[in-house]
Formats: C-alpha cells, structure tokens, sequence
C-alpha cells in the first residue's frame, strides 16, 4: 500500500510539470505558426496530387491566365500550374523528408556513436567528418549531377545528403563528449549497463531536441538545394517540384511574358515553407537553450519600454 501511494503521489507531482511544459508550448507563437503554415503545405502535397489533373497535360490554351476552370492559369504549352504545384509540392517535400532521415542516421553515426566510443573510433570517425566538412558541399553537388544524365529525386537527395551531414555530426559530436560524462552515465557504467542501452537510455533521449533541430535545418538545405539545383537544370529530370518548375517558367520566358502566375506559386511556396520550418527551429532552438528564450523575452519586454525607461535600465545596469 505504501509503494502504491509513493508513486500515486509521483505521479501526481508529475503531471503539473508536464502540463506546464504543454502549456508553454502551447502558448509559443512562433512554434504554432510554424506547424499551422508547414502543415498546410504538407496537407496539400499529399492530399493534392489526388484532386488536380496530369501535370503533364498539354493544351492549347497556353499562358492562360487564372481563371475557373484553371485557379492558377496554365503554362506556355497548356499545362495546369496548379497541377504541376500539387505534384512539384510533393516532389520538394519528398526530397527534404529523405535527406532529413539520411541526415538524421549519417551524423548520429558518425556524430553520437563515435563521440561515446572514444578512443581511435572517435579520432576516426571525427577526421572522416573533417574532411566532409571541408568539401564544398554546392560545386560537388553541380559537378556529380552534372556527370549523371538521368537523376530522379533518390540520386538527388543522396547527394544532397552525402554533402549535408557533417556539420550536424559535429554538433552532435561535441554535445555528446558533454553528455559522456554525466554522472548519471558514469552511475549507469559502474552498475554494469551494456554500451548499447547507455547510448539508447541515457545519452539519446537527452539529443532529442537537437537532433530534431538539425533534422529541420537538413531539410530546409535539401529543399533549397534541390531547388537550386533543378533552376540550373541539373534536378531530377522527369519529375514536378518547385525547384523544376522555375526552371520551366525562366526557359519559357515567363517573367518577361508577363504571366506571373506560372513562377510565382512555387516561388511563394519555397519561402513559406522555409518560414515555417525556420520558425520550427527558432523554437526548437529556445526549448534546448532556456537563456535564448530567456534574452528572447527581455528583448520583447525592451521593445515595449519608452525610452526614459531603457535609459533607466541602462544605468541600473552600469
């Protein structure tokens, strides 16, 4: 009866702290703001593709403007924008989503294991990352795409993966060596734990916030950089993403044609959704850093004083 009122009253002192977490979450705007926009996008990547016609339908009514029978007008050749923006908002979204998760496994790896394995493991581990690091990640990118003539989104995101995972890793790498050392981990090493559940119970939990944050910053690279890279010509070819149809409307002269419609859509797309992933990751960024959140809060209290106010604040200070 006792242990049961011991962990009844645990849980009881638990639940409060939760909350209270939920509630602060709640209550970030930028944070909500960030999943409203992004989840919008992604509802319309998934769920769009099934509502419009083929995007690579062509007829000849080119360069229409928007109208009812076509809300976001239509190409040179008569294909449906928003058709071609439902298909191209998934493509894109395909692309982060894959890097996300290569980037996720590659700098764990080589970032959190090697980092706790210490030793030549982590000297090794640590000079392979080095060397990626240094390696200019955009004119690698240009230069295997451009020796591979038929790339779809798998190549494309591999390479944008393989170029995009060191600088996380070393993030990792250093905040690993700090968890390394806890005394929790040094209780667990002394009770006998296998390596294994240390790594998977004491130190991975505690790098779930900043592996989420870098997860965020690789896709918002691969978006950009798939983006990039098809203006260029050099994206996956055969498929629709917002990085290709900009491709498309510049090769067929839209801006100087006048139709707006055809660029600006996946334009517009491309900065609300890094928007709405940087807003994500400023929050995610407050959350693992309270004194960010901290001096987040005194400037939004600065911006609200008067100026005889800060001055005060200033000589208090001094």
């Amino acid at each position: 009866m006792t242990m049961t009122t011991e962990r009844s009253g645990t849980t009881s002192r638990q639940n409060p702290k939760s909350t209270i977490k939920v509630r602060r979450l709640a209550r970030n705007k930028k944070l909500l703001a960030g999943l409203i926009i992004g989840g919008a996008i992604v509802l319309f990547g998934v769920f769009g593709p099934l509502l419009t016609q083929d995007p690579a339908l062509v007829n000849d009514i080119g360069l229409t403007p928007p109208s009812a029978d076509h809300w976001l007008g239509t190409t040179q050749t008569g294909q449906d924008v928003l058709a071609q923006l439902a298909y191209g908002t998934r493509g894109s979204l395909a692309v982060g989503a894959i890097v996300g998760v290569l980037t996720l496994i590659l700098s764990t790896f080589f970032g959190v294991v090697g980092a706790y394995a210490g030793g030549w493991f982590d000297e090794m581990f640590s000079l392979f990352t080095n060397v990626m690091l240094v390696i200019p990640g955009l004119p690698l990118v240009i230069v295997i795409s451009s020796y591979v003539p038929d790339k779809n989104i798998w190549l494309v995101s591999i390479v944008l993966a393989i170029t995009s995972w060191a600088g996380s890793a070393r993030v990792l790498r250093g905040y690993t060596l700090s968890l390394r050392d806890r005394d929790y981990v040094l209780a667990a090493r002394v009770a006998g734990e296998k390596r294994r559940r240390i790594l998977a119970v004491e130190i991975l939990p505690n790098l779930i916030p900043l592996l989420a944050s870098q997860v965020v910053f690789a896709v918002i690279f691969a978006i950009l950089g798939e983006a990039g890279l098809s203006y260029l010509g050099l994206g996956a070819s055969g498929s629709f993403t917002w990085g290709t149809m900009l491709y498309y409307a510049q090769n067929g002269l839209a801006l100087r044609l006048g139709a707006w419609w055809w660029f600006v859509p996946p334009g517009l797309m491309l900065a609300l959704f890094g928007a709405a992933l940087s807003l994500i990751n400023f929050s995610i960024d407050e959350i693992i850093n309270p004194k960010l959140r901290n001096q987040t809060r005194a400037a939004r209290k600065g911006w609200r004083m008067s100026r005889e106010q800060l001055s005060k604040a200033k000589e208090a200070t001094l």
